[in-house]
């Protein structure tokens, strides 16, 4: 070890002695004392290992105010928390490591009217007695699928599971190969299927399966007919599929019930828009008992599993033991209630709900988002950015309608003498994370997946980032 690299380390000022200046002190008023403490702690050590990485390796760049700065830095990242908003200028609309669905005005509201308070969630006024949780959004569901009966619980596998206890448990549940789907963190549905107790029969081939492949499986300890919407992947070309009014016919000449696993949870047709998933209502009408779908995907609520459809079949899984581990909060029925009621106008919902207004709006519209964005960041005083609206492809994301190509717009920046990696790390660091792409050199702001007033938000950023670079140069 060198005898500078000794004296740097030498020199760190201790944890006690930082959190009495008075710049650590002020953050002790908005953070725990341990918090910041901790905060200081870790500055420290950021600290050393530069040292010993040779990132900082003589006494002109190091000092005392860097340790503060670093502690103050690291204390303003955590003061809204770790679980904070985020600006996603990705063109994905269904980001998932983005928390997918962003919620709509009416859904915010509701959660934000039970979510201090106590509240109405399994109790009837009326009656003066214990309520359903479930009837808060069952109607709603009923009206906007044409369904029978209908439950909520907390993810769409969840609902699969309790659908596949209750329905198949020590039965064998008929599935095509091409339909054993792998969902997000290698959940895979075979593994589902299993956990709950129901038995796997697997029919046709990967890419062929005809109605007569599940005839011919059928046994008497078959318990249902299982198909899933293969809504992450697509299979083409020499392919063939049972179709949900086959199954039906299937279904009801052996008595078994139809399952279908849609997965988005799509409620009004947006295949002029080039997202041709199913419709959940269609579902219902086109031969299913049963259909099962995500609250958070296509749907544009919270995270939820619907399960909706015969009222026998729904009875039976609402009184299954699963139902209390996988229920639902108070706030996420309070946000599907106030979604469902954006769906009483469907051409309303196009509009109020974020995720439908996204895949939605206009090219000329995107154009003219990204192009006021190109405005403000050229004109940002004494930068050296250099900014164009060009065309770019967005997505659905989330596991949904994965073919779809959104035809978007974005603002393209070059930074001048800071790299693209430089800018991106530097957008993301801030107490509102900036998440954007980089592409060609540039970063990269697709306004798909951008409010308007999120573009003052990332100008300013910019500014701060222009500024930065200034001193560093």
């Amino acid at each position: 070890m060198t005898l500078m690299k000794q004296e740097l380390l030498r020199n760190l000022p201790k944890v006690d002695e930082l959190i009495r200046d008075k710049r650590i002190e002020v953050l002790m008023e908005k953070l725990p004392r341990e918090k910041v403490v901790d905060l200081v702690r870790d500055a420290v050590n950021s600290l050393r290992i530069m040292i010993l990485e040779d990132k900082i390796s003589d006494s002109d760049s190091f000092s005392y105010d860097l340790a503060v700065e670093t502690a103050v830095k690291e204390a303003e990242k955590a003061m809204p928390g770790s679980l904070r908003p985020v600006i996603n200028a990705t063109g994905v609309v269904l980001h998932t490591n983005l928390g997918r669905a962003s919620l709509s005005e009416k859904a915010c509201e509701r959660v934000m009217s039970v979510a201090g308070n106590y509240s109405t969630l399994e109790y009837d006024p009326e009656k003066g007695e214990r309520g359903s949780r479930h009837s808060h959004v069952e109607g709603l569901i009923k009206k906007v699928t044409g369904a029978e009966a209908a439950v909520l619980v907390n993810n769409n596998a969840a609902a699969t599971m309790v659908v596949l206890a209750a329905l198949g448990k020590g039965r064998e549940i008929i599935v095509s190969r091409g339909e054993l789907v792998e969902i997000g963190g290698s959940f895979r549905i075979p593994d589902i299927m299993e956990e709950s107790g129901a038995h796997l029969r697997e029919v046709g081939t990967t890419n062929k399966t005809r109605i007569g492949d599940y005839e011919k499986a059928i046994n008497e300890n078959t318990g249902a007919l299982l198909k899933v919407h293969t809504s992450n992947y697509r299979v083409i070309g020499f392919t063939e599929e049972a179709s949900l009014s086959e199954l039906r016919t299937l279904g009801e000449k052996y008595g078994l019930p139809v399952i279908y696993d849609m997965g988005s949870g799509l409620m009004t047709d947006l295949s002029r828009w080039g997202v041709r998933e199913p419709v959940a209502g269609d579902g219902l009408r086109s031969g299913a008992d049963l259909v099962l779908f995500s609250g958070d995907k296509l749907l544009g609520g919270p995270q939820a599993g619907i399960i909706a459809g015969k009222k026998d079949l729904v009875d039976r899984i609402r009184n299954h033991p699963l139902m209390r581990a996988f229920r639902a909060d108070k706030m996420t029925f309070a946000a599907m209630e106030g979604t469902l009621e954006d769906y009483y106008d469907k051409e309303t919902a196009l509009e109020n709900i974020p995720v439908l207004r996204m895949i939605t709006e206009s090219y000329d519209s995107l154009c003219d988002r990204a192009l006021k964005l190109k405005v403000l960041i050229e004109d940002i005083p004494g930068s050296q950015f250099s900014a164009s609206v060009i065309d770019t492809d967005g997505a659905v994301g989330g596991g949904s309608a994965p073919d779809a190509v959104l035809r978007s717009s974005a603002c393209a920046v070059d930074c001048g003498n800071i790299s693209a990696e430089t800018a991106e790390r530097f957008l993301r660091s801030g107490a509102v994370p900036i998440v954007a792409i980089i592409r060609d050199g540039r970063v990269i702001f697709d306004v798909r997946t951008l409010k308007d007033e999120e573009l003052y938000v990332i100008r300013d950023r910019m500014a701060e980032l222009a500024s930065a670079g200034e001193k560093q140069a």
